[in-house]
């Protein structure tokens, strides 16, 4: 009896975990989309919108912020949950809240360059990125809410996420390639500033790849 009580608290103390972290790419995958829907109203010059998705996109990331206080004190409740399994589940959270963080970062690139002129092609450029960095992180999202009902399609999913990290890695070098045919015509702080946005994109979808990884043992262990 006293076994099972222990297995039931171990189990709820997992399962808990997972809801928070479940919270937290909902939330993550927020500032994503926000980015998205940002980078496409600037490609489209409407900067009205483009600033006001920026905002949202800071809101979203301060609860996935909280979200990874409150996932960090509830996996810190007593011994029950397996040391390694914790251990793991805690990596995914840090590394959802640095995908925000990312994100964020991106944003507030984007944020300096609204008054800038950018040719239309790496404006297009970040559209596609962003585009597809949202397609990776609900990806991820699918894998994480499959980790227990479904831990085989949960480690199949968490393999795709990888699959779509390598596109975006080939759209970022395309769109590096890009600075030597329009370096001569764009101003030197704008280039800087520009080449900080899709550095920040491509190390978001690289922490994707990373929290699939972790998905991958965690699904393994189900």
């Amino acid at each position: 009896m006293e076994k099972r009580s222990y297995d039931w608290f171990e189990y709820r103390r997992k399962t808990k975990g997972l809801e928070l972290a479940h919270e937290q790419i909902i939330k993550a995958v927020d500032t994503v989309t926000w980015l998205h829907k940002a980078a496409k109203s600037f490609a489209e010059k409407n900067r009205n919108d483009a600033k006001k998705y920026v905002e949202n996109l800071y809101l979203a990331e301060e609860e996935v912020d909280k979200l990874r206080t409150d996932t960090f004190y509830e996996l810190s409740k007593g011994a029950a949950l397996i040391s390694d399994y914790r251990e793991d589940l805690l990596h995914v959270v840090k590394r959802l809240d640095t995908l925000a963080d990312y994100s964020k970062d991106a944003a507030r690139c984007l944020e300096m360059l609204m008054n800038a002129e950018i040719p239309s092609e790496l404006c297009q450029k970040i559209v596609y990125m962003t585009g597809k960095l949202v397609d990776t992180a609900q990806m991820l999202k699918s894998s994480i809410e499959k980790i227990s009902s479904s831990p085989s399609i949960s480690a199949k999913e968490a393999k795709q996420v990888g699959n779509l990290e390598n596109d975006i890695d080939t759209e970022y070098l395309c769109t590096k390639s890009l600075f030597v045919k329009y370096g001569a015509s764009m101003n030197c702080g704008v280039m800087v500033i520009f080449d900080d946005l899709i550095e920040f994109i491509e190390q978001a979808a690289d922490m994707c790849a990373d929290t699939a990884d972790y998905i991958l043992v965690l699904a393994s262990r189900e």
